[in-house]
């Protein structure tokens, strides 16, 4: 397994990790969500990413019921949790301080944890001041309840505020962010984010990596049956596919498959393998529901040395969506 450090931070994190949105605590049973930490960590993943909304906090319940019972040291392992969508109450929701802390309280409950090594802002609050948001996550610092602490789908205008905020106050500010990035989905992590990694430091957690599927190749024929009574938002993909954008991405797909067949690879690991070439990109989240799923992906890594420059370029003329940065700014 690949290791890079989160950002220019002194953690290192494994390259890819594992997420359990959608699958810990709603479609899959424990014993499988089990299975699948103990394979990763097994194969050399040290971060394990979570969330207070992920099935209501069945997941971060699932989760925290497997660390206890693994036996692994507390030291090789990374957890995370995120706060926003805590309930529907006006108390139990965004990022101000009685939220950011009563989740975080939680959240170590679920994962029966003594502290969290990541910490999230699940997305921007506009009713909240940047500046009670980075006072709270300073101060979960300082009673070692969090290690470091980010953000996740935040615009970068918003980041450099906190960091703003960080700096005028001696405060420690945003380690990380956590945005969507595949290869449909670029603007956010290779253009808009580009002055925070040369300006503080910033690291990424990447979420979606396969495109909720999509670049596994499963929905070129249509959106299979099981697929779709087991996942009702899929619809949205099925309506998605049936217009002239979602075609050109099918035939996309289907064109990365055979680059990837000449690499002797799945398209699924290539997409993976892509993410984690980035050098902006920290670890790659990944998710599964069957073992076998997660065996496949876990590879990518040893592929690597396959994404030359020449292979790069095939993929960016079969996308044709590279992000161009404007003459200033």
């Amino acid at each position: 397994m690949e290791y890079k450090r989160l950002g220019n931070s002194g953690l290192r994190v494994s390259a890819l990790s594992l997420g359990s949105w959608l699958t810990f605590g709603n479609q899959i049973s424990d014993d499988t969500a089990r299975e699948l930490m103990h394979l990763a960590y097994d194969r050399g993943v040290n971060f394990f990413d979570n969330a207070e909304i992920y099935a209501e906090g069945r997941s971060e319940e699932v989760m925290g019921r497997i660390l206890a019972a693994s036996g692994w040291s507390r030291d090789s392992y990374i957890v995370s949790s995120k706060v926003f969508w805590g309930g529907k109450k006006p108390t139990q929701y965004g990022l101000n301080r009685k939220h950011i802390f009563e989740a975080c309280h939680a959240a170590l409950k679920r994962l029966q944890v003594e502290y969290l090594d990541l910490y999230f802002c699940h997305r921007p609050d506009a009713e909240t001041p940047v500046e009670e948001t980075v006072f709270a996550m300073n101060d979960l610092i300082r009673q070692g309840k969090i290690f470091y602490w980010g953000t996740s789908e935040w615009e970068a205008q918003r980041i450099t505020e906190a960091h703003a905020v960080a700096r005028a106050n001696n405060l420690i500010g945003p380690t990380m962010e956590q945005p969507q990035y595949n290869m449909f989905r670029r603007d956010r992590l290779e253009l808009e984010y580009r002055h925070l990694y040369t300006n503080f430091g910033m690291g990424t957690t990447i979420w979606s990596p396969l495109a909720g599927g999509v670049l596994t190749g499963k929905y070129n024929e249509g959106i299979p049956d099981s697929v779709r009574a087991s996942l009702p938002e899929m619809e949205n993909w099925r309506k998605k596919f049936g217009n002239d954008e979602g075609r050109a991405m099918i035939e996309k797909v289907k064109q990365l498959q055979q680059l990837a067949a000449e690499l002797g690879i799945s398209v699924a690991v290539l997409s993976i393998a892509w993410c984690a070439r980035n050098k902006n990109v920290s670890t790659v989240i990944l998710g599964a529901s069957k073992p076998a799923q997660l065996q496949e992906t876990l590879t990518a890594t040893e592929h690597l040395d396959k994404m030359t420059p020449e292979v790069m370029q095939r993929i960016d003329d079969i996308l044709e969506n590279a992000p161009k940065a404007p003459a200033f700014g």
